[in-house]
Formats: structure tokens, C-alpha cells, sequence
């Protein structure tokens, strides 16, 4: 039997890139590349499939794994042929669809730039929201029908004095929160692991789920999806909502039962603005495609296009920290798997 001869370390750290080269190409565009080679030394190649012999040969001198959209999933296989490895930085969002149990238990340390990709999608929102308190959403869909109408002096038209409820302190709900306080809304929040004083302190008002649906203008989903959030907002929730309530959701399709929002909304009690749908993508000819009052935009809030680069930058800069032995600002522990989208 041959005999493994120990890896020889380098002076440098090295790194491995892990995601399809499209997402190379906009995560990590040549000066951003230049700024990591500065501080690990990056092999030549992007990762698609971990069982090839030549990224196993790799995998045993990569000290730091940065991943991205396309990675495959890193287990225990993949484990054994990376000895040295102690850090996977994932360029994109969740962690929970390529990396195994097994990553943590060998005390290897997983960070997520979900908090780069986290400001989109709240913008995103946050201009939702805005629409949303104008009724442009709404009247958009009566102007083709009706034409022109005048709403200057509509008393429930406007952002002064609307109630907004934000079902989720997420890191999205909680920027959400912040890009909302002082804006002359009523801020409710419902979320079971945040306090009172947090809330307050945030701008927002701590109530449970039902008073918010009760109350709120505007609901806004910011909840991950767990077996205890899948259809958060059931029929019976759904039915809780003021007449004219617009729900919009940018965290996850199943949190909505889907076939009680097409009732409430065709029924025209309800306005929804969905950026993920429950199943995603929809068949072509689903109600919520054709109805006036829904405004669906295929999972685009996140970061796309140019934006990718956010990822990008979070990542390199995480790299730097692990480098320099600091925390890592985006770090994920095991135990928050169960809490996080």
C-alpha cells in the first residue's frame, strides 16, 4: 500500500472557487480577484464537480473554500479529501442547500454573505411598501380598465399614518424595520424570538401575529421557511385581513397558502405583491399571473445582475478577515440551520 506522504503547507493560505463561471464572472470580476490573490493564493480552476480526480487532487491543499450559486453540496465525501480545509465562504445567501452537518462537526467555519444580499432584497421591498401605500399597485390595474381617475383627496391614499406589519425580525425584516422607522408609519412587528425593548428600539411595536394581520395596511413576510412557518398565512390568517390589505412577500412562496390567496384576492379583498410564489416558478395560466390586483415578479429581489458583485465583495473581504484570524462578520453556526432561510 503506498504510503500518504503529508501536505507540505504553504506560506499563504490557498483557496478554491467553487461556482459556475457565470457567477464567477460577476461575483468576482479581475480587481476584485486581484484583492483576494493579495491575500491567499487562488487555484486556477472553478468547481463544479468534487468528484473529479483533478479538484480532488486540489481539494488537498485548499486551505479556504469560496463558494457560490452552483456549488455542489460539501459533505463528508467531500470532507475527506480536504484535510486541510478550515473555512467555506459562500458568495450568495443560504448555506442549507450545500453545506452538510458534517462541516461543522469537523470545526470548520461557514460564513454566508446573506447580510450583502440581505439589502437588496429590503430595498426591494421597502419600495413595495411604498407603492403599495399609494395604491399604485392597485389603481395601475383600474387605469387600463377605467382610465384616468382623480385620487388627490382620497383619504387612504399616502405614506403618513399607514400601519405596516412585518412578520419576521429577520436580518431583511430588521433592515426593513430600519428603512421604514421615521418615515411616519406605524411599525408592528411579530416575531417569537425578539423582545419587546428591541423592538421599541428599532422603531417598531412587538404584537403577536394576529393582532398584526388585524391591523396592518400592509403585511410584509420576512420569516424563514420552516416546518412550522409552511403556510404561515393560511386561510383562516388570510381571512383575518382588513378589506383593501396589500401582503407582500420576498422571503419564501410556502409561507402563503397559495390556493386561499387566490381566493381572497379574486374576490378582490386582498392585493398581493409576491416576488417567490408557492410553486415557483408558476405554470403558465395560474390565477395569480392574470389577476389585477397581484403583481408577481419571478425571485428577482435579491441581489442580480451587477449587484452580484455585493456578494463578491463580502466574500473577499471575509477572506481578509480569516486571514487575519478576526471574526467572521457573517459566520453561520449549526444551531442557527433551524432558524435560518
Amino acid at each position: 500500500m503506498p504510503v500518504r506522504l503529508p501536505v507540505r503547507r504553504s506560506a499563504r493560505p490557498t483557496a478554491l472557487i467553487s461556482m459556475t463561471p457565470e457567477v464567477r464572472a460577476l461575483a468576482l470580476p479581475s480587481d476584485l480577484l486581484e484583492r483576494l490573490r493579495r491575500s491567499v493564493d487562488v487555484l486556477d480552476l472553478v468547481v463544479r464537480d468534487f468528484g473529479d480526480p483533478g479538484v480532488r487532487k486540489e481539494l488537498a491543499r485548499t486551505d479556504i473554500l469560496l463558494t457560490g450559486w452552483g456549488c455542489p453540496r460539501i459533505d463528508s465525501t467531500v470532507l475527506a479529501d480536504a484535510p486541510r480545509l478550515g473555512a467555506v465562504i459562500h458568495a450568495a445567501g443560504s448555506v442549507k442547500g450545500h453545506v452538510a452537518l458534517d462541516v461543522w462537526e469537523r470545526g470548520i467555519a461557514v460564513s454566508s454573505a446573506a447580510g450583502a444580499n440581505a439589502v437588496p432584497v429590503a430595498e426591494f421591498t421597502v419600495a413595495a411598501i411604498r407603492l403599495a401605500a399609494k395604491k399604485a399597485f392597485h389603481l395601475a390595474a383600474r387605469y387600463r380598465v377605467s382610465g384616468h381617475e382623480d385620487h388627490t383627496l382620497d383619504p387612504g391614499m399616502g405614506q403618513v399614518g399607514r400601519t405596516i406589519g412585518i412578520v419576521g425580525a429577520s436580518r431583511i425584516g430588521r433592515l426593513v424595520i430600519g428603512l421604514l422607522a421615521g418615515s411616519g408609519y406605524r411599525i408592528l412587528v411579530s416575531d417569537p424570538f425578539l423582545q419587546p425593548a428591541e423592538a421599541a428600539q428599532r422603531g417598531a411595536e412587538l404584537v403577536d401575529l394576529e393582532t398584526l394581520l388585524r391591523c396592518s395596511d400592509i403585511v410584509s413576510l420576512h420569516a424563514p421557511a420552516l416546518p412550522e412557518t409552511h403556510h404561515l398565512l393560511d386561510e383562516r390568517r388570510l381571512s383575518m385581513l382588513r378589506d383593501g390589505t396589500v401582503v407582500i412577500n420576498t422571503a419564501r412562496g410556502a409561507l402563503i397558502d397559495t390556493d386561499a390567496l387566490v381566493r381572497e384576492c379574486a374576490r378582490g379583498r386582498v392585493d398581493a405583491v409576491l416576488d417567490v410564489t408557492d410553486p415557483e416558478p408558476l405554470p403558465s395560466g395560474h390565477p395569480l399571473l392574470s389577476l389585477p390586483n397581484v403583481q408577481v415578479t419571478p425571485h428577482v429581489a435579491g441581489a442580480m445582475g451587477s449587484e452580484i458583485r455585493l456578494l463578491g465583495e463580502y466574500a473577499v473581504a471575509e477572506v481578509e478577515r480569516y486571514v487575519r484570524a478576526e471574526p467572521l462578520a457573517g459566520r453561520i453556526t449549526a444551531g442557527e440551520l433551524q432558524h435560518i432561510a
